[in-house]
C-alpha cells in the first residue's frame, strides 16, 4: 500500500473520530446507542473521499468497535483505574487503524 495513502488514512481517522465527536457524543455513546451511531456515522464521512464501499464497512466496523471500547473505557473510568482506561483507548485505536488498513487491502484502493 503507498506510504501516502497509509498517511491519508490516519489522518482522516484522526479526524473522523476526534475532531467530528463532540463532547456529548463522547461521554454519551456507551450507555446510548443513538450517540454511538450518530458518532459511526459521523466518522464514516471523511471516508469518502476513498469510495463508498470503503466508508460504509469502515462506519460500521466502527460501530462495532466502539460499542465494546466506550462501554470498557467508561467501566474503568468509573472505577478510576486510569492505566486500563487508557490501555483500552490505545488498544481501540490499533484495532481502528487495523481495519482501516486492512479494509484499504481487502478494498485496493488506488490513490
Amino acid at each position: 500500500m503507498e506510504i501516502y495513502l497509509i498517511i491519508i488514512i490516519a489522518w482522516l481517522h484522526f479526524i473522523s473520530d476526534f475532531v467530528f465527536q463532540t463532547d456529548y457524543i463522547a461521554t454519551n455513546k456507551s450507555t446510548n446507542t443513538n450517540c454511538l451511531l450518530i458518532h459511526s456515522g459521523l466518522y464514516s464521512v471523511p471516508f469518502f473521499i476513498l469510495g463508498l464501499e470503503y466508508a460504509v464497512i469502515n462506519g460500521l466496523l466502527h460501530f462495532v468497535v466502539d460499542f465494546f471500547t466506550s462501554r470498557l473505557t467508561t467501566y474503568f473510568y468509573m472505577k478510576d483505574n486510569r492505566r486500563m482506561f487508557f490501555l483500552t483507548i490505545g488498544c481501540d485505536q490499533a484495532i481502528h487503524m487495523t481495519c482501516l488498513m486492512l479494509t484499504a487491502g481487502y478494498i485496493r484502493l488506488m490513490f
